[in-house]
């Protein structure tokens, strides 16, 4: 199929998922994807947590997700505010006490709050 493009797009439900395969921090990810009409990708349910884990495993590099500490609350939220309807932390995770404001994928699908300006593979969803 030509969506396959060698496993950089994939489709899960009605989402299109991409990486360009680069390391950078959380702004610049998001940026990244906002300037070609989409944003980080943020699973909301387990084949989606899946389908992200599937890009992670490909590159063997951690991605940051389309969630993060919401300024208000403190509690983690979808990049648009919308509260989380779906998680998968790690265990004893989210353990930052506020000082680590977005999260990471881990190689085996499983979350970890982290500081913003770490580098981490950049996936995006459409």
């Amino acid at each position: 199929s030509v969506l396959a493009l060698n496993g950089k797009i994939r489709k899960v439900g009605a989402k299109m998922l991409a990486s360009n395969g680069k390391k950078v921090d959380f702004a610049s990810a998001l940026k990244s994807c906002e300037e070609v009409g989409g944003t980080l990708a943020a699973p909301k349910n387990e084949e989606e947590n899946k389908a992200i884990m599937d890009i992670v495993k490909q590159y063997n590099q951690y991605a940051y997700l389309g969630v993060r500490k919401g300024e208000v609350s403190g509690q983690f939220t979808y990049i648009n505010g919308m509260p989380l309807d779906y998680s998968n932390w790690h265990q004893r995770e989210p353990n930052g006490k506020g000082k680590e404001k977005c999260v990471e994928m881990y190689t085996d699908g499983t979350w970890n709050d982290k500081k913003c300006n770490m580098y981490r593979l950049t996936i995006c969803e459409f």
